[in-house]
């Protein structure tokens, strides 16, 4: 029976037990899907990644696996690969191709060993949003041009926030469905105090996500707890199982696309972002952000907290699955 190593990475964090944790295993070449996935399913972290190096060496394949299925692309997963080669010397900084199911990416390491991904093209549609009065609803509604309005008093109830913190905020920052490859919804509000009381009813996040084609809601504020940070953020997506995230990397394009979009800085806008996340969960961790037209780059570091070695046997023979 083989065994191949197998690292347990935190990543947009600067030490252990911080950040959005995934696994990566750094030689995963002549593994079989099955194989993959049955070792996500055994590790059991949101996702996994298996690296396969072909022969040039800045030119790489990564597969990501949930512990139920395999997904396309996974930002978190990416930092922690590339941080965690970098950490062990087995990769330089440099710029890198990445392919994944969804096509070649752009990385860059620094000499920090901070890892920068560059997203897709990024596409913001403001969402008008309308007040009902009860907050119940009957779901989003559509004026004249077809585009979905929101009950801000609806979408209040959903995260557990007072609506009031979301209208204080309204007139100047809007709602709106922010996407540099995966869409979220983006709510501002705010204060810091109303982000962290929010308590989400899933059921209704799930309902509203799926009504603006989203993975999920982002909500933010720029009252932040670092006073390098640019916001503090949440991100619950229960529709793609994960009741809140903690640190995560397409919401934060996305979300730095958006501000960019909605003109939230007088002047110039920023040369890098700073986003804060994941302290309300107990997994702290911050995500650098560059917007510059198209182009939207990702960036953190990431720490080992784990290494081991998984024993993995052979490939399951079809003729001895039972099937019920």
């Amino acid at each position: 029976m083989e065994t191949r190593r197998t690292l347990l990475v935190d990543a947009f964090a600067d030490e252990p037990l911080a950040g959005n944790v995934a696994v990566v295993v750094p030689d995963a070449a002549g593994l079989s899907d099955d194989q993959m996935g049955r070792i996500a399913a055994e590790v059991g972290a949101s996702e996994t990644a298996f690296l396969r190096s072909p022969d040039d060496s800045t030119d790489d394949r990564l597969r990501y696996f949930t512990p139920s299925t395999e997904v396309d692309l996974c930002g978190h997963a990416t930092i922690a690969t590339y941080g965690a080669l970098f950490a062990e010397g087995a990769i330089d900084a440099g710029d890198r191709t990445l392919r994944t199911n969804v096509g070649d990416l752009e990385i860059s390491i620094d000499d920090d060993g901070s890892v920068w991904m560059r997203q897709n093209p990024p596409t913001v549609d403001v969402i008008e949003t309308a007040e009902g009065g009860d907050g119940g609803g009957d779901g989003p509604v559509r004026d004249g041009a077809g585009e979905p309005d929101l009950d801000v008093n609806r979408l209040g109830d959903a995260l557990g926030i007072d609506p009031a913190a979301l209208r204080d905020v309204g007139a100047d920052l809007p709602v709106a469905v922010a996407s540099t490859g995966l869409p979220w919804l983006v709510v501002p509000v705010n204060f810091l105090e109303r982000l962290g009381e929010a308590e989400p009813d899933m059921a209704a996040i799930e309902d509203i996500s799926a009504a603006h084609d989203a993975a999920g809601v982002y909500a933010f504020t720029f009252d932040a707890i670092g006073a390098e940070s640019t916001l503090h953020g949440r991100a619950f997506a229960p529709a793609v199982g994960v009741p809140e995230d903690p640190v995560t990397g397409t919401a934060s394009g996305a979300v730095g696309a958006y501000l960019r979009e909605v003109g939230a800085f007088d002047g110039h806008f920023p040369d890098e972002l700073r986003f804060e996340q994941g302290h309300f969960i107990d997994r702290p961790g911050h995500v650098r952000v560059r917007v510059s037209g198209d182009a939207v780059r990702v960036g953190g570091r990431a720490v080992v907290s784990l290494e081991g070695e998984l024993r993995v046997p052979e490939e399951e023979d079809d003729d001895e699955i039972i099937e019920a």
